[in-house]
């Protein structure tokens, strides 16, 4: 495990698309959107508990990018309560709603990186929707997330997690440098 203290590095990956979202800050090419209907009663605040332990659960959904000395770092910021929006809406406002909400820019320096947020189209008839930034998640890594979120949401427990991404970030710049890397 790395050190939070210290300077964090980004993957490649992730330098990749802080490189790409500084040439294009408002571009959505690189949202991972979700949306998944709900029928039947909604328990919002059990939805944003469960939310919240997904992001302090993963450091990734905690992260931002930070410069410093012309060189971009990883911040892992606290875990923080979610509060989620619930916006009543008609179903033909439905998908002009959804992409506003799944297209909204994100600010890779200031996060956060992913949003979320619930449409009300009946009393249990709800649109769940979750966007991230590419920079901290990828299709698989979602479905993950997604997976755990139901599970927290149903009230379980999940065990602990031995490494996070910064870790990974940490290794991968360590390992794969000089003949390695060429």
């Amino acid at each position: 495990r790395v050190d939070p203290d210290q300077p964090l590095p980004l993957s490649f990956a992730q330098e990749r698309q802080w490189f790409l979202w500084q040439l294009e800050p408002e571009a959505a090419a690189y949202h991972l959107p979700i949306a998944v209907r709900v029928s039947g009663p909604l328990d919002v605040a059990r939805l944003e508990f469960a939310l919240g332990a997904l992001a302090a659960r993963h450091e990734v959904l905690r992260t931002r990018f930070v410069e410093r000395n012309g060189e971009a770092h990883q911040a892992i910021d606290p875990a923080r309560v979610v509060e989620l929006a619930v916006v009543p809406i008609a179903l033909d406002e439905l998908a002009a709603a959804l992409e506003r909400g799944l297209s909204a820019p994100f600010d890779l320096a200031h996060g956060p990186l992913w949003r979320a947020g619930v449409y009300r189209l009946g009393d249990e008839d709800h649109v769940l929707w979750l966007v991230a930034h590419h920079a901290i998640a990828d299709e698989h890594s979602l479905r993950i997330a997604i997976d755990e979120l139901a599970r927290l949401y149903a009230g379980d427990v999940l065990p602990s997690r031995a490494i996070d991404y910064a870790d990974y970030a940490a290794w991968q710049r360590g390992w794969l440098v000089g003949e390695e890397l060429e």
